[in-house]
């Protein structure tokens, strides 16, 4: 079993301590300004020790990368991803200014001038690959597969899964209770397979990794206590992997990839942005573009005059 590098050694592999000392010292920059550049490099840190590196020469491009995505799918602005991307070309600069690296694996980093303006969707036989990923012969396969299932099943976000507790499983009535953004509360039908996997997961996994610091919350990690957004993230990647998918794929594209096969499948929109749980129905209009590009492919194939 792999333990984490406690967070000490971990700094001091990564030269934490001197880079304060650079933006106090050499750069001059407001302690407010100091603060904020070592919250967002020591959350990087976290992110990339996680991922297998063990100093900065071991940080790769495509780590950088993936972890500008995750603050997008955790729902950060892009006014504070900017200044994150900020503090790890200033990090990363200092680095190669004192010669302890010999490229800046930031050199071509920066924050997309527009993200994604469609989603990116998984098809139907891309999702059946996904929920078949999580291998029984993995001690945690029954709680990724109930993650799975919830994500798409349900449609909810990273923070929803995250945050749900047993209460909020309401399996007789098919139906899940959602805390959304702004305390706002929801309920989401969920189907039969969601249901058996979610059930077979608690009456199997839960229960050994119940220690009583679970706080009631359905999905637990390797220690028993909560499962964090962050490692639902790494979850739905490394089970996208396994199933040899392509695209990018995080918690967010199941929610997607939710709104979009209802709408194909006839779905009403106001129907879907209940389930969303968006308040404005135009945040739910990105989808009909998603669902249009499938109507042409429909039209083109089976009319006539396609």
């Amino acid at each position: 079993m792999q333990y984490p590098v406690p967070a000490n050694t971990r700094e001091r592999a990564f030269g934490v301590e001197s880079f304060r000392d650079f933006l106090a010292l050499e750069a001059g920059h407001s302690p407010h300004t100091i603060a904020a550049y070592l919250h967002d490099v020591r959350r990087f840190i976290a992110f990339a020790s996680e991922r297998g590196a063990s100093d900065p020469g071991h940080v790769t491009r495509m780590q950088l990368r993936d972890f500008i995505f995750l603050l997008k799918d955790l729902g950060l602005g892009q006014a504070t991803i900017r200044r994150q991307v900020s503090a790890l070309h200033t990090y990363f600069g200092f680095l190669l200014g004192e010669g302890l690296l010999e490229v800046d694996p930031t050199e071509r980093l920066d924050v997309p001038k527009r993200w994604r303006t469609l989603p990116e969707v998984l098809t139907r036989e891309e999702i059946d690959r996904l929920l078949a990923a999580p291998s029984l012969d993995h001690p945690l396969a029954w709680r990724n597969r109930a993650l799975l299932e919830l994500g798409y099943g349900g449609g909810l976000r990273v923070s929803e899964l995250c945050g749900m507790t047993l209460p909020d499983l309401l399996f007789t009535e098919g139906l899940v209770r959602v805390l959304g953004k702004g305390g706002k509360q929801r309920l989401v039908p969920i189907g039969r397979k969601v249901i058996a996997a979610v059930s077979t997961y608690l009456n199997t996994t839960r229960v050994d990794l119940d220690r009583g610091k679970t706080r009631n919350a359905v999905l637990l990690n390797h220690r028993g206590t909560p499962l964090s957004r962050v490692g639902a993230w790494g979850v739905v990647k490394a089970m996208a992997a396994r199933a040899e998918i392509g695209k990018t794929v995080t918690p967010h594209t199941l929610r997607h990839t939710f709104a979009t096969h209802l709408l194909e499948g006839g779905a009403d929109l106001r129907a879907v942005q209940e389930m969303l749980g968006h308040q404005d129905l135009s945040t739910t209009q990105i989808y009909t573009h998603v669902d249009r590009a499938f109507l042409r492919k429909v039209h083109r194939r089976f009319h006539p005059r396609g």
